[in-house]
Order: structure tokens, then sequence, then C-alpha cells
């Protein structure tokens, strides 16, 4: 049995509800306020969103596929 990496990430609940009012996307931005790149997954590892208090649950995923460092207006 094969196992894999994940990670988990916190989300907003009004940014995933309106993620998932989305018809036709295919890519969602994960934006952290820090400069420091992000290693805790390669690409096609799952992606894990939960949503913040009060309703701390993993409300979807995705796979990871690449990290990109950009100035906070363009995330």
């Amino acid at each position: 049995m094969e196992i894999n990496r994940g990670y988990i990430g916190l989300t907003d609940p009004d940014w995933y509800d309106y993620l998932r009012r989305q018809l036709h996307i295919d890519e969602v931005n994960f934006w952290q306020p820090h400069a420091h790149g992000f290693g805790a997954l390669s690409p096609g590892e799952t992606f894990l969103f939960k949503l913040r208090a009060p309703h701390k649950a993993i409300a979807g995923f995705g796979f990871f596929e690449r990290y990109e460092s950009m100035p906070a207006g363009y995330a």
C-alpha cells in the first residue's frame, strides 16, 4: 500500500466559499504572508484545505503543482 505525503493548509471560510462557487477554475492560489519558500510538498502531492474556526474541518483538496514567490498585490 502506497502512502502519499500531504499538507494541511488553513484557509478562510469566505475564500473557500468564493472558490467553490467558481465554475471553471483549475488553479487556486494559497497565499502565505511570509517571504520564505514552501517546501512541504513536491509536485503531485495532496494539499488539503482546512477551514479556520468556527468550522475547523477539511473542506477540500487539490494537488500541489508549484511554488512561486510574488508580491502580495499579485497573490
